[in-house]
């Protein structure tokens, strides 16, 4: 069984029936966020390169059949039409790193129908996830100021995967390191990382605990100083670098408390030990929030490492994303629903200065100024490129963050800037809307006959 199955059941469902019908056209779907969530001037594009890993190896095998049928407690031969099924679309999407806005597609996907479909599950679900991280990893980036920050998150991500993919849209983001091993390893990115309290619990003081861990890493050490009387720590930390001359470039760990209060009360003992070299880092609940209250206080903290808030996006863990159908078989369609109207119609987005961005049809010749966002990505089911480097992604990130307006980058009250859409789309949604009305106005077809319904159902199965 591959991963093919790791999808909801409806996209095997439907993808059946339009095998059945016979309804194998070119279909376009389109990946978009409808609204931002609060608290959010921006987002950060991410997830598109392991959603193309899905489907550049998608292939239904003789045991995804059999899982099918057995979830739907139908025969196999039932799904038999679905075996050996590939991907063989064209993808074009927005390269991961770039800052998006609600409503502007993120990816589309252009394939035979049924294969279109069955991508929607894996591919949103990617993508939803992954830019929800990448975007609030921005945030701590900016909020920090300057600092470094790094990934702490892992022990509390949801699975080993996200903790994985958080650690790598740190690094995308900015991130100075991460306490992941193998996400390190596999990213070639710095692994940090101290000691825990109950490492200190396990020696009879503080100091015989410093000196140890000392003693077993020589160089540059961060002593975890908050697991009895926070100043104490502190200062049995300062002896214990200074009897050791470890002081340049070592550090502090501050975990709990007033993180303000005890790293100015760190930072002078620190400093009346002889040891203005001695960094402090904090942690300890940390997001964007704490870090912008933090650095705007004045808090001599060095370096702050973020974990389980920024892992699991805690205040906007979700996105309201949405992968439509915009046109089949070269007929636009749209979706009509109270609050959720999608757009018909294969789109391009055109990036100006300041972000005044406008959606259009992708048909639609070069406005002449601002440049195109999403790029063809894959065709026939195979890349067109290679993969990018993550040193691209971070570098496509912070060019875009730089020009963001500072409104959108604010940690708290963000004005998000909006994508306005072409007069052309515009014409385009009002026929595709007006068509719909008519279609479903019109008064109802008379039944058929059983004969000639017999007829079609039989033609539909060719």
């Amino acid at each position: 069984m591959s991963g093919v199955t790791t999808i909801d059941l409806y996209e095997v469902t439907m993808a059946m029936s339009y095998l059945r019908e016979g309804m194998t056209g070119p279909a376009t779907f389109s990946l978009f966020v409808r609204d931002l969530p609060p608290e959010r001037g921006f987002l950060v594009a991410a997830g598109l390169e392991s959603a193309l890993d899905y489907l550049g190896d998608f292939h239904v095998s003789p045991e995804d059949v059999a899982a099918f049928a057995a979830a739907l407690h139908r025969p196999q031969k039932d799904l038999e039409p679905l075996l050996g099924l590939a991907f063989t679309g064209q993808v074009r999407a927005v390269p991961e790193g770039r800052i998006v806005l609600a409503g502007e597609p993120l990816l589309e996907v252009t394939a035979p129908l049924p294969q279109a479909q069955l991508a929607e599950t894996y591919v949103l679900n990617q993508l939803s996830h992954q830019t929800a991280i990448a975007s609030k990893a921005a945030r701590c980036v900016l909020a920090a100021a300057g600092h470094p920050v790094v990934d702490f998150s892992l022990r509390r991500s949801h699975g080993p995967q996200a903790g994985f993919q958080a650690a790598r849209l740190g690094a995308m983001a900015g991130f100075a390191g991460t306490s992941n091993v193998a996400a390190a390893t596999a990213l070639g990115i710095p692994a940090v990382g101290t000691m825990a309290h109950s490492y200190v619990e396990a020696f009879a003081t503080e100091e015989e605990a410093f000196h140890a861990f000392a003693r077993c890493h020589p160089g540059l050490v961060t002593l975890l100083v908050d697991t009895y009387d926070t100043e104490e720590g502190v200062r049995v930390a300062a002896r214990v670098l200074r009897d050791l001359d470890r002081g340049p470039g070592s550090a502090i760990r501050l975990d709990s408390g007033d993180l303000g209060a005890l790293a100015a009360r760190a930072r002078s003992l620190l400093d009346d030990a002889g040891l203005p070299d001695v960094r402090i880092v904090a942690s300890g609940g940390l997001d964007e929030y704490a870090v912008d209250d933090l650095v705007r206080s004045g808090a001599p903290i060095d370096t702050y490492a973020v974990g389980t808030r920024v892992g699991v996006s805690s205040d906007a863990p979700y996105l309201d994303s949405a992968y439509k159908m915009v046109e089949y078989d070269g007929r636009p369609v749209m979706k009509l629903s109270s609050a959720k109207v999608t757009a018909p119609g294969p789109k391009q987005v055109f990036r100006r200065t300041a972000y005044a961005d406008v959606i259009r049809r992708a048909d639609e010749p070069s406005p002449g100024d601002g440049s195109p966002m999403l790029e063809p990505v894959m065709r026939g089911g195979q890349r067109t490129g290679s993969r990018p480097t993550l040193d691209e992604c971070r570098e496509r990130l912070a060019a875009d963050l730089a020009g963001l307006p500072p409104a959108a980058r604010r940690t708290r009250a963000p004005v998000a800037p909006r994508a306005t859409t072409s007069e052309r789309l515009g014409t385009l949604s009002r026929n595709v809307r007006r068509r719909i009305d008519e279609r479903t106005s019109a008064p109802p077809v008379p039944a058929r006959s059983e004969h000639a319904a017999s007829g079609l159902h039989r033609s539909g199965t060719r």
